[in-house]
């Protein structure tokens, strides 16, 4: 009986390759903020009003147009927001009333925060007052302003005295007004007192003038569209105030060096 004629063997199964891992794009900025969009655009309006009691359906579907925030769109056309969409605004919106940066740095900013190039913690939302002064005390007065700059009263009271401070009609301060108390206090440690720097709220009265002959046309539409508009655009022009001012006085300095 003849044998089966013996069959080569089969060569070694190669091993199957791996696939290549996919490369996520970076998550956008705020990284741990979930992107869920559960949020009506009412939704997202009162979780910013806790401290910005003024921003209105316009001013951040305005925010939208600049491309600064994106919210999701359901198959009928209405916005729905995430958290972390509310926390983009929130850092908009305070780059603007706290450092008064116009929104194409505040783009270029944020871009570096979803490249991972700079990173930024979440702050939490402060609390907003009656008279909608977003701080973080229920009230700013002159003892609490005093308080926070390490001043005395007295030397706050000087500084309304001189008119380079101006409390609102109930006595309540600004959240910018805690910088110039401590620009202040830096001035008197050479000698220059409150009474001294009245020029300084002159100069920035006068500043302040130009920008609202600028910004009044948009004003004066009286649509919200126009109405946020107004307001991006006062932050940035104040900005490079800010900017010519500071560079004529360092290029003045220079001669006294």
């Amino acid at each position: 009986m003849n044998a089966e004629p013996r069959r080569a063997p089969r060569p070694a199964a190669e091993p199957l390759p791996v696939p290549a891992t996919l490369v996520d794009d970076p998550e956008p900025w705020p990284q741990g903020i979930s992107r869920r969009a559960t949020m009506r655009i009412s939704d997202a309006l009162a979780a910013l009003r806790v401290e910005f009691p003024t921003m209105t359906m316009s001013r951040l579907r305005f925010l939208e147009d600049q491309g600064l925030v994106l919210p999701e769109r359901t198959p009928a056309g209405y916005r729905k927001y995430s958290p972390a969409d509310v926390e983009r605004v929130r850092y908009v919106l305070r780059q603007q009333r706290d450092r008064y940066l116009p929104l194409k740095v505040i783009a270029e900013q944020l871009a570096a925060l979803d490249a991972g190039q700079t990173s930024e913690p979440v702050p939490r939302a402060r609390l907003a007052t009656c008279d909608g002064v977003s701080t973080t005390r229920q009230r700013w007065s002159v003892a609490t302003l005093a308080a926070d700059a390490g001043v005395p009263d007295a030397f706050v009271a000087d500084l309304v005295d001189a008119g380079v401070l101006r409390p609102g009609p109930r006595g309540i301060f600004e959240p910018g007004d805690l910088e110039v108390v401590h620009a202040a206090v830096r001035l008197a440690q050479h000698g220059i007192d409150p009474r001294h720097l009245r020029a300084f709220r002159t100069s920035a009265d006068r500043q302040l003038d130009l920008i609202e002959q600028v910004v009044a046309p948009l004003r004066e539409q009286k649509v919200n569209a126009g109405t946020a508009q107004a307001g991006s655009l006062a932050a940035e022009i104040g900005e490079l105030c800010a900017q010519m001012h500071t560079a004529l006085l360092r290029s003045a300095v220079v001669h006294l060096a």
